[in-house]
């Protein structure tokens, strides 16, 4: 990967003799951000040269441990690689304004210049040059879910939903839809506006959502599906600091609340020709799309089942997957349908698309798509049919199939020959034995309820 010029750097630090340092960042395999803080004057060097972090940072669990098994610590010594500069995302970060903060996406690369295999951004390159040899261009839009907390626990050390900046209730109702709280917790959501558009990311709408406290807000359709993704990890970057200053916590996590509907990424995906036709639209319009469509559709199907364990990547993440709280149960497809996991949605002809809904927001958005389009990629490439579309509510017509055990889906993961050539076997080694390591502390853990159930019963 050639360096990007050191212009790019200048320009930038001309326009804003404020910033003083620059936070330099990378997805580990949670989608964690991690990296350097650097100042101003070395910026040029970053552009130039790279900055080098260990290959470690892809063996780190939730808790920023080491994973050995991944075989990327001491094993290999901890050796560093070189992470260079996304371009295009070089940003100020206004919601640190007091700090004169800007901050810079990197990818990590062999010393070579070559990609690292066990990189999640590289996962996903990897996966989109087979659409570029086909001549085929994923479009893509994520749609991202989150909770706003109160920063105070509870009187069991609980989290709760906030209270509204408007009037001091707390949020107790679901109010899906509602512009009253919208309003109510409007200069918040104008300034993760305010702040996407000065760093460039391309918001779109803002909606309340289920759960109390719960909101979506939705990110364009792209047409660079790295981008779609670098745009997705940022945003949780700034919805995070934003809601900082305003008083609240956000989270991403799966299930905050046992009873509540819990957090998703919806991610849309057309396909456009190398003329940049919609070849999921039918010529004469017709919107059962095309024989392309079926074939994707029947790809996502037949891998979502070994999928789940990038889907829904820790202990938590498994909460999610409940009856009656609006999650897909089972590999389902769709026309308008909101009770499948793969719906089409309705609107202009030449918009055909895939909706996904069964990934949460806890997902790392790379591996996400890699994993959505490996699976299309297969779909297509074999020529696969789905089973017929589901009219109706899916839940009273299919059988919850798609596990709900963290163990399993491990499992399931590892027997995929498919998503082990679409991914890489040298990632999803890493992968599974980071995930199992993290699945293995978590069974250590034993929780309130099984004191409360279990201590004087048994």
């Amino acid at each position: 990967m050639p360096s990007l010029p050191a212009d790019e750097a200048r320009n930038f630090l001309d326009r804003h003799p404020d910033i003083d340092s620059v936070d330099l960042l990378i997805s580990d395999l949670n989608g964690v951000l991690r990296g350097k803080r650097i100042p101003r004057d070395n910026l040029e060097k970053a552009f130039c040269d790279g900055v080098n972090l260990p290959a470690s940072v892809f063996a780190l669990d939730i808790l920023g441990n080491t994973i050995e098994a991944t075989g990327l610590g001491l094993s290999s010594g901890d050796s560093d690689r070189v992470c260079r500069p996304v371009a295009g995302t070089l940003m100020p970060s206004p919601w640190l304004r007091d700090a004169h903060q800007a901050q810079l996406l990197m990818t990590m690369t062999e010393a070579d210049g070559m990609p690292f295999f066990a990189d999640p951004r590289q996962v996903l390159d990897r996966v989109l040059e087979r659409f570029r040899r086909a001549g085929l261009t994923p479009v893509v839009a994520v749609e991202m879910e989150f909770s706003l907390v109160d920063r105070h626990r509870d009187d069991l050390g609980m989290v709760q939903p906030p209270c509204s900046p408007a009037t001091g209730e707390r949020a107790a109702q679901s109010q899906l839809y509602s512009i009253n709280e919208l309003d109510e917790y409007a200069d918040l959501l104008e300034e993760i506006h305010a702040a996407a558009r000065i760093q460039q990311l391309p918001l779109d709408t803002a909606l309340k959502e289920c759960a109390p406290g719960q909101f979506e807000i939705n990110l364009l359709h792209c047409p660079d599906a790295l981008a779609a993704c670098d745009s997705a990890v940022l945003l949780k970057r700034l919805i995070k600091g934003v809601a900082l200053r305003h008083g609240f916590e956000a989270t991403f996590m799966a299930k905050p609340y046992g009873q509540e509907a819990g957090n998703g990424t919806h991610v849309h995906i057309s396909l456009l020709d190398d003329t940049g036709n919609n070849v999921f639209a039918a010529e004469d319009g017709a919107p059962l799309g095309t024989p392309l469509l079926h074939r994707a559709v029947a790809g996502l199907l037949e891998l979502m089942p070994a999928s789940m364990a990038l889907f829904a990547p820790n202990l938590n993440s498994f909460r999610r997957f409940q009856a009656g709280f609006y999650v897909p149960m089972a590999p389902t497809w769709g026309y308008d349908n909101r009770s499948v996991a793969l719906r089409i949605p309705s609107g202009p002809h030449a918009a055909r698309r895939i909706e996904h809904r069964v990934a949460g927001a806890d997902t790392n958005p790379y591996l996400l798509l890699a994993t959505l389009l490996g699976a299309i990629d297969h779909g297509l490439r074999h020529q696969l049919t789905p089973p017929p579309a589901i009219s109706g509510n899916a839940y009273d017509q299919a059988t919850p199939s798609l596990t709900n055990s963290w163990r399993q889906a491990l499992d399931l993961l590892e027997q995929s020959e498919p998503l082990a050539e679409a991914l890489g076997e040298d990632f999803l080694a890493v992968y599974l034995a980071n995930r199992r390591a993290e699945r293995d502390q978590a069974m250590q853990a034993v929780s309130k309820l099984e004191y409360d159930w279990y201590l004087r019963h048994v």
